[in-house]
């Protein structure tokens, strides 16, 4: 694969997560929206050092922690989600007037 081909694919990957993560109304579906968003951006920094830096290992270095820090970004969204559920029986963004108890 090329380098403008990984950037197109990138750009398509962060328009599908802009696309679900302000278009949809449940926190489940918002929360997929930015996981896209971040894959994408993580898919065009690692085509970029692919492409330019020759393989260094610095790069992937940087994946690993991006991708930790994703999954710890995706763990305390759920927990959150789940924590506003079960206190306010709400499962999408509008049904929330307020986010104090």
């Amino acid at each position: 694969m090329t380098l403008p081909t990984l950037l197109i694919v990138a750009a398509a990957l962060i328009s599908i997560g802009l696309y679900g993560a302000f278009s949809q109304q449940s926190f489940v579906m918002l929360m997929m929206g930015l996981e896209l968003i971040l894959n994408g951006a993580m898919l065009a920094a690692v085509s970029f050092w692919a492409f330019t830096a020759g393989g260094a290992p610095e790069g992937q270095l940087l994946t690993i922690i991006a991708m930790a820090v994703m999954a710890i970004e995706m763990a305390m969204g759920f927990a959150l989600v789940v924590s506003v559920y079960r206190a306010k029986q709400a499962d999408m963004t509008e049904a929330l007037d307020g986010l104090k108890h």
